[in-house]
């Protein structure tokens, strides 16, 4: 049983790659580049809307949320910058994971600045 899940999970970070890919292509339409991009983000930030330390709740979001969203964008992106971006996505993870720095900085003061938009409302 955890072999399946450990398999479905790789795939699920292939397909994480791929839609990020997918978002640098310029080929790819830009309603489908702002559902990726969102996926990816949420993928890669480590905050959740859901903590991970409720227990199952905090798990089901990621279970939920990600795979969802990563079906919605690939229907949305043409077949062709999918296939291209599959092969890419392979040679990313045989090389391992990216480190995108400069990425990570920036979601997490997109976070920062939203949780300070909600706070500023609230008051």
């Amino acid at each position: 049983m955890f072999v399946r899940v450990r398999e479905w999970a790789k795939q699920l970070k292939k397909q994480v790659f791929l839609l990020y890919l997918a978002c640098k292509d310029s080929r790819t339409p830009w309603f489908a580049k702002v559902i990726a991009f969102c996926v990816v983000a949420y993928a890669f930030s480590p905050i959740d809307f859901i903590p991970d330390f409720i227990p199952i709740l905090g798990y089901l979001d990621d279970i939920l949320l990600i795979p969802a969203g990563v079906i919605l964008a690939i229907k949305l992106i043409p077949i062709s910058i999918i296939d291209e971006c599959k092969v890419k996505a392979e040679e990313l993870m045989k090389h391992g994971r990216p480190n995108y720095w400069v990425t990570g900085i920036l979601i997490i003061f997109i976070w920062i600045l939203a949780f300070c938009w909600v706070i500023y409302k609230l008051s």
